[in-house]
């Protein structure tokens, strides 16, 4: 992968559009080294695949071919690996845009869920085939996450049928918050990025976290969870500066 920085915004390209940036159990590490510990400075991070797809997951020769090679042992060991990937991205407290170029399909199509948005160009599809490949569907973590993005009976249908969904289907059933022409796909994603690095990084942090703990909470503890949360953000230094810049007729400028 490559990273770029420009700013508070950091684009991580996968870089082998050759095998349509399938993932290699070097490239697994390499992101969840990176996602669990990002450069100082990140405020928003873009992920966007080199050439015709996003990713079409794990490598067919370098993991997938290797697996039947392992005893039980073996193979849990590389399932709980692939879901450090979910876990480092759902704890980075930048938020994560998706900029999805071309085929998501497995592994591919979960960095695309676990991302906060999903931008896609028209040619933007996404699968999750595992059941396809005679797998479960609900891999690294998508029983957990998909039905909260699309809801309970897409995600059964997603998950059970393994089918392809084009970007203006994702688009309708809200996998895809927006479809941009091709062209402008990188350009508005790093627009939008920059846009929420320009904004309060403490609070931004403290409601990617929330958005996490809130999955599976009752209405009390979720009202408890956040007013707790708001508390926090009012003794920040972000707050104060928001409202200085009101009074004063202002942008304000966040730490």
């Amino acid at each position: 992968m490559k990273v770029a920085l420009h700013g508070g915004v950091a684009t991580i390209t996968l870089d082998r559009p050759d095998r349509l940036n399938a993932l290699t159990f070097e490239e697994y590490a390499a992101l969840v080294a990176w996602f669990r510990a990002p450069p100082e400075g990140v405020r928003a991070v873009v992920v966007i695949g080199e050439g015709r797809a996003f990713c079409s997951g794990g490598d067919v020769e370098d993991i997938i071919g290797q697996l039947f090679q392992r005893d039980m042992a073996g193979l849990l060991a590389f399932t709980r690996m692939t879901v450090d990937l979910v876990r480092a991205m759902r704890g980075c407290r930048a938020p994560i845009i998706a900029a999805i170029n071309g085929v998501a399909a497995g592994a591919g199509a979960i960095i695309a869920m676990a991302s906060d948005l999903r931008i896609a160009s028209p040619r933007g599809r996404v699968a999750f085939l595992f059941n396809k490949v005679g797998l479960c569907g609900a891999d690294m973590g998508a029983a957990h996450l998909l039905p909260r993005i699309v809801g309970f009976g897409r995600a059964t249908e997603l998950l059970l049928l393994g089918d392809t969904v084009d970007a203006t289907t994702a688009e309708r059933i809200g996998l895809f918050n927006r479809v941009v022409p091709e062209e402008a796909l990188l350009a508005e994603a790093e627009a939008l990025a920059a846009r929420i690095a320009a904004g309060p990084a403490f609070a931004n942090g403290m409601t990617k976290e929330a958005l996490n703990r809130e999955l599976d909470v009752s209405l009390d503890t979720a009202l408890e969870m956040e007013a707790q949360a708001q508390a926090i953000c009012m003794a920040h230094p972000d707050f104060r500066a928001a409202y200085d810049a009101w009074v004063e007729k202002r942008p304000p400028r966040f730490a």
